[in-house]
């Protein structure tokens, strides 16, 4: 467990609307790289990585390198209680979070997929 994962830290973490959409998009598809959100998101890259360092650095994402793509994912040992509350929020939270997952659905060239983003 992840000790120093108090819900002041979460929240602080998450109060910021990218990294909130940013998070809730990763709990929804499992793992996702940097340029899948900036698609979903509509943010520039810096923006993207730079939010994504601040989760990494509060412990709420990891990633993990697979060749040129560096893929974001929930950190595999975040308590139950932060997994609960993430999963509430999204199914709560359906309508707000769609316009990125429907950009992030109809993305192309999606990593993983018959080609893979630049």
């Amino acid at each position: 467990m992840i000790e120093h994962l108090t819900p002041d830290t979460v929240f602080k973490c998450l109060s910021d609307e990218t990294r909130a959409r940013m998070t809730l998009l990763i709990a929804r598809e499992g793992e996702l790289c940097v340029c899948e959100l900036t698609t979903a998101l509509e943010e520039s890259q810096p923006k993207i990585s730079r939010h994504l360092s601040q989760l990494r650095s509060c412990a709420i994402l990891e990633d993990r390198r697979k060749g040129q793509w560096v893929y974001y994912r929930l950190h595999p040992h975040l308590p139950d209680w932060v997994h609960e509350m993430l999963q509430v929020t999204l199914n709560a939270n359906k309508r707000w979070l769609s316009p990125d997952a429907d950009r992030l659905e109809h993305m192309r060239d999606r990593p993983g997929r018959a080609t893979a983003c630049g």
